[in-house]
Parts: C-alpha cells; structure tokens; sequence
C-alpha cells in the first residue's frame, strides 16, 4: 500500500478522516432545504433505462407504490407491450393508467408492478385505455408521490409504511370512482383472484414471476384493500373470452368487459377487478389502504392493521403515514452527512443514496412469517429481525454490501442471516433470489465475497460455519450436480471454462464471464478459509484464483475466449459486445469490459501485461479510446486500479471525477444505465466521499479525492472498536489503499 498526502486534519490522526470524536454530538448541516431528504430527486434515473422510480416507499420496504405510465396510449413514448420493458414508469411518458404496488428499482427484467389503483370520474370504465390520463403538476419526495390527472380533474397522491400503501384521491365533484385492476402490472406472469370482504374491504391473490426467462420462478402476492367511504356502487369486473357462432350470440359480453353489479362474492381470472363508485362533493377525499402479504391475505391484513389505524369514515391517515415515512427516510439518509460542495453534487449523492436503500427489501411480515426459499412452506424470522429478498447479487456484490457493512451494519447483517438461511431452506446460496425464488440470473457465486467481506469486517453475528460449508459446496460440487457453477468441471481440472460448455441464458455463451467470476469467489473464499484456519483450503483457493492467466491473449493484450483444447478463438474481435452486442465469451459487454477484472491480483495481470507501464497505458487507452463502459459492472472500479501503482493515483481522481460530471447528473437519465438495484448509486456514493471497496471480499479500499469538504459517517461503535464517528475532510491528494481497520480508526494507510 502506498501512503497518501494527510491535510487539514482536525484529529492527529486520520486519512483525511478527522478521526472519531466519541461524543456523538450531531453535527447540523447548511443545505438550505428541509434535510437531506430535500436534496433527494426521484426522477433521476427515470429515463435511459436507468428503471428507477418516483413514488412512495420506506427504506428497504416490502411495499412500494409508483405511477404506472408505460401503457395504454400512443401519447407515450414507450409501451410495456411492444417490446422489452421492466420498469412501471418512464419519465418520458405521459399517460397514467394507476398506481403499481410492489415495483423493483434499477433491474433489467420485468416483475410484479400489481394491483394498479387508478380514479376516475363519471361513468364507470374498467378498460384502461379508456379511463386512463394524461397527467401534470408531479411532486415527489421520499415517501410521497402525487400528480394531477387532467381528464378527471383529480388530484392523486400516495405514501407507504414499510408493508402498506396508502393513497388519497381528491375528487372534483360528482360521479367519482376507484377502480383496482388485477389483470395488468409490469409481470409477465397470469392470473388472479379477487373476494369481497365487505362494501369497503377487499383483498385477494396476484401470481407473479417468470424473471430473466425463468418461466417456473413464479410466486403469488396477497392483498389486503380497503376504503375509507361507502361506496354507492361496487362489484367486480372481468374480461370474456371471445366466441363465435351460435355461443356468440347468446353471449352480450362476448369478447369484452362484462361487469358484475349484483354479484358479490370472489372471482378468478386473468383479466379481472374490483370498483368501487361514489357520490362526491367538490374537493372530497377518498382514502385508499393496501395491505401486502407473500404468505397470506390473512397476513396483508394484519399488517395492515399493525402499520396503519382502520379507516373509518371521514377520517384521513394519509398526512401522518407521508410524515412518518419521510421522517424513515430523514433518518436513514442523514447517518452520512455532508458539507461543502455544489447543490448538484448533493442532489446528485442523496439521491443516489436514497437509491441504494431500496434493495433488499424486507420480506416478512410483521408476525414475522416468509415463504420459504424454493418450497411451500412458511417460515418465521427471529423477533428484531427481518427477512430479506431482491438479492441481485451479480450486482450488489462489488459495492452496495460494502455501503451496507459500513453505515447500516444492523441491516447487513439481517442480509447474511437471510442468505444463510436460504442456504438452509434451499441447499444453496442465492445468486439471483425474487421473492423465495432463485432466478439464476447472471452468473458467478456472489454471495462470497458479500459474506467473507461481512466477516472480515467485524460483523459476526451469523452462522460462518454453516455459510463456510455453502462456499465449500458450490466450490467443489461437480458441475452436473452444481446449480451455482454448472460449469465447474474443466474450471477445476483445466484453470477455465472452454468455450461451448455451458450457456446459462439468452445472451449465449460466457464462458469468460462466468470463469472470471469463479475467481473472485475463490479469491474471498481463500480469506475466509485462511481466517477460520482452513489453511488447505486457503490455498487451494488462492490458486485457483491466478487462474484466469490462462484467457490473457498477448496477441491482443485481452483476455481471449478458448476452447476445450486451448486454442484461442478465431476470428477474435476484443471490441465486439459494446452496448450488448451478442459475443462469445463475455455477458453482456465486450472483452475490454472484461480484461482488468481481476481485482485480487492486480499486481499479477500487470506483470502479464508486461509490466507496470504497460498496464497503465493500456488501461488509460480503456479510457481515452471508449472502450469503457459506466453501465456495465465487471469494469465499474477500473478507475482505481491506477492508484495499485505509486505516481498513477492522479489518474483515479481524474477519470473518477470525469465520471462523475458526465454520468451521474440531476436529470431523469442520471444513471448510466440500469442502476442494478442500487449498484451504480452505490458507486456515486463511495466515490463522492472519497474511497471505493475495489476488490469484493477484500476488507480494503482505494481512495480517491472526495467532492465535498466534509463527510460525516455515523458508525455502529458495536462493529467499531466503540467509535461512532467517522469524518473525512478534503485536503490534498487522496491516495493509495487502506483496509477497513485503518478507515474506521482514523489510523494512517
């Protein structure tokens, strides 16, 4: 490790860090707005396929409520049903068909997005193309989200609790009506049932899954509905099938909505809804509470009434629940607080922080019951803690955990629990787990490096032996019996996986992709062994780590394809696979994106390289030339690999801070891309305060220089030697490499 310049430092000691003060006074910063909730912006990421939200929702929360504008109208720009979509809103759209609950933010797949909610006024319309609505003045801030819907002249606004929705509809007057469709949502997934409780409650069942083209991961939602004002008229609706000949005639709702006003009982379909028709005054409001449940709708209503009072009539609970959940947020978002700097770059980190803190979402309820992993049955979580789900951790594995173990320990560690225990349910760690399902999205073993970084860290409070015993398993299993490394065979007795030996999804081979990522698992799973006092299986391990030589290509200084008998494929192109052009080789980028991934043995691929000069000028070209790619994960940390090499750190606070200006800005397409359940904000975070986890499972960062004069961290002094603060103060070069013990104690690289 290379030491970096120390400046204005307001303890002795410190890496900029201004050591730790024990006192725990709060420190008040001058934003100018109310909190640092008010430096959060929603719509970023909102556009460019970024698939972040606006909307309601508290942090990590099972329920999310967001405005669902991506069909029904050539008014919008895109349209969920004419080509590939995953996310229920767009800002560049402008046709609103409802509010969708239970959303995923920042993935590449479409999922759940259920249960849509949508006013109306006048006469009742159950098809969306007819009552749907252009819409203007949005406002959204965290844990509120509200619009003007211009052809019905209502004002529609949304807040949650951790597993409930609540939404307010004000009405201007006249005939007004809420209609629930059941039919729709961003799934690709059918079917649904529907039962009237009451005139004002209903709740019923939505099926869901089918993520990244596995058609057998499906899962059902439960609901729990209710209303705060006796509707004049209610009942169900449902699309019929179309018929033809003498059956057609006898049948009025041939091919169209038939809908059910003395019929008041359940119903089952895939096109299906409930209404609910009012006589309203100018300017009334009518509340709406949602419930939601994966285990039962018995389990939605008690956690409806645990989060929220029963609505009675003419009594609102709206304001209080839009309060509480900002103050949720208030709270998550200030344990980082920050001085100095531009209002963008605030707007731009608060934002990106908030968007860090969506996934994992908490998955119990609030009796504590979960639908086990891969099985029928339901489980129940530890009293205090919670159960998580939405682990897309080909993503969140190289930087959003890290962000986690740092600020939010208590959270990361319920995260371990989780996947230990989807380890105990199902046989395996989860790799890309919805919900209770794996999807086998992706590739890798990733829950690795996630929990040995946890480990090594000083959060313990798991069971690592039975997390040691996953990490052995799906490290040595053979291939025909390995559902983490289906390819592990000639991984293990060759050093790679040959080209034509497995293709886990569309994209086709990857056999590259898949192999480098076995040797970062491997790489994590050394430290964890060595740690524990494995010390064979360290080694092992470690070697099989140095393996991914065998791909390094000196022809064209990249790694290469090759197939089972070692020859190199031809013809080879280390360009092809920009902006997910299909390759072999490599998942979704090209082997430049590929080729410095190898953040365990940096020093190694640069000897491969043919030394020090080499590797930096070749990774400047990566840079200079537009072979890099701010989307796409494997070379996300590129930047720091400069500052492995004493006099190449200037570089990494350049290029950092060159990204930084041109990907990460206040407008809807602020995110370079998906934003991976959090993984690119994460990035911005770490980066804006000035050190990055470069290299998964390794307990160490890279620095950089921050964007602003002061970050101040609240730390757990549980996981922290009793210090409750960390501060790092601008000043100087921020340089070289330090470990997680040297960081938290303010102690010099």
């Amino acid at each position: 490790m290379t030491s970096m310049k120390l400046i204005n430092l307001i303890v002795a000691s410190g890496l900029m860090l201004a050591g730790l003060s024990t006192s725990g006074a709060e420190i008040t910063v001058q934003t100018g707005k109310d909190g640092v909730t008010g430096y959060v912006n929603t719509f970023i990421g909102t556009s460019n396929f970024g698939t972040t939200n606006p909307g309601a929702l508290c942090p990590n929360g099972m329920m999310s409520v967001t405005p669902f504008n991506v069909m029904g109208s050539k008014l919008n720009t895109w349209d969920k049903d004419s080509r590939w979509w995953s996310t229920p809103y767009s800002s560049d759209n402008c046709f609103f068909t409802g509010f969708s609950h239970v959303n995923l933010s920042g993935v590449g797949c479409p999922e759940v997005g259920l249960a849509l909610t949508m006013p109306t006024k006048g006469e009742l319309q159950v098809d969306y193309h007819r009552y749907g609505s252009e819409y203007t003045s949005e406002v959204s801030h965290p844990g509120y989200y509200g619009c003007h819907l211009v052809a019905h002249g209502i004002k529609a606004e949304v807040s949650a609790t951790t597993r409930t929705s609540i939404e307010r509809y004000t009405f201007p007057g006249g005939r007004g009506n809420i209609i629930v469709n059941f039919g729709e949502g961003l799934t690709n997934e059918t079917g649904a049932w529907i039962r009237k409780i009451s005139d004002t409650e209903i709740e019923g069942m939505r099926l869901a899954g089918t993520f990244c083209y596995n058609s057998q991961a499906v899962f059902p939602v439960y609901f729990a509905i209710r209303i705060n004002k006796k509707p004049s008229e209610n009942g169900f609706w449902k699309m019929q099938p179309k018929m033809a000949g003498v059956e057609a005639e006898w049948t009025p709702d041939d091919g169209t909505y038939k809908i059910y006003k003395k019929y008041g009982r359940e119903i089952a379909g895939n096109d299906i809804g409930y209404f609910f028709s009012f006589d309203t005054s100018e300017g009334e409001q009518v509340e709406l509470q949602m419930g939601v449940s994966f285990v039962s709708c018995a389990n939605a209503w008690e956690n409806l009434n645990a989060e929220q009072i029963k609505l009675e009539p003419g009594v609102s609970n709206f304001d209080s629940i839009c309060k509480a959940a900002s103050e949720a947020w208030e709270s998550e978002l200030s344990r980082i607080k920050v001085e100095g700097g531009t209002e963008r770059d605030k707007e731009v980190f608060y934002s990106a922080l908030y968007h860090a803190l969506i996934h994992p979402s908490i998955m119990n309820d609030v009796n504590g019951e979960y639908p086990l992993m891969e099985n029928d049955g339901v489980g129940r979580v530890q009293q205090g803690h919670n159960r998580y789900s939405v682990f897309s951790l080909w993503d969140t594995y190289r930087n959003l955990h890290q962000l986690m173990t740092l600020v939010y320990p208590e959270k990361q560690l319920d995260m371990v629990r989780s996947m230990v225990d989807i380890y105990k349910e199902w046989g395996w760690m989860p790799k890309w787990e919805l919900f209770g399902r794996e999807t086998f999205t992706m590739e890798g073993d990733p829950a690795i490096p996630v929990i040995t970084d946890t480990w090594l860290k000083g959060l313990r409070d798991f069971d690592i032996e039975a997390a040691y015993e996953a990490f052995i398993k799906s490290a040595t299993t053979p291939g025909a019996d390995n559902l983490m490394r289906p390819d592990i065979d000639p991984y293990i007795s060759s050093g790679y996986v040959p080209l034509g030996m497995y293709a886990a999804d569309a994209s086709g081979d990857n056999s590259v992709s898949h192999a480098l990522e076995y040797y970062i698992a491997d790489y994590a799973l050394s430290l964890l062994a060595e740690d524990l006092g494995h010390a064979e299986d360290a080694a092992r391990f470690r070697a099989q780590s140095l393996q991914y030589k065998h791909y390094y290509c000196p022809e064209y200084g990249t790694f290469r394809p090759r197939w089972k008998d070692g020859s190199f494929l031809e013809p080879f192109n280390p360009r092809q696979g920009e902006n997910f052009e299909p390759v072999p080789g490599f998942h979704e980028g090209s082997a430049w994106n590929y080729t410095f991934y190898v953040p365990h043995d940096v020093l190694g691929l640069a000897k491969l390289m043919g030394g020090r000069k080499a590797f930096v000028k070749k990774l400047q070209k990566v840079f200079d030339e537009g072979l890099y790619d701010p989307a796409n994960e494997p070379d996300i940390a590129y930047p720091y690999l400069f500052s492995y090499f004493k006099g190449e750190e200037w570089r990494t606070q350049k290029i950092v801070s060159q990204l930084l200006d041109k990907y990460y800005t206040t407008r809807p397409d602020g995110i370079p891309g998906n934003d991976d359940t959090g993984t690119m904000s994460a990035w911005a975070v770490f980066s804006m305060m000035g050190f990055y986890p470069d290299c998964p499972g390794s307990p160490t960062y890279t620095l950089t220089m921050p964007r602003f004069d002061r970050v101040e961290i609240t730390l757990n002094p549980k996981y922290c030697d009793g210090r409750d603060r960390l501060v790092i103060t601008k000043g100087g070069h921020m340089k070289g490499r330090i470990s997680h013990a040297k960081l938290i104690s303010g102690a010099r690289p």
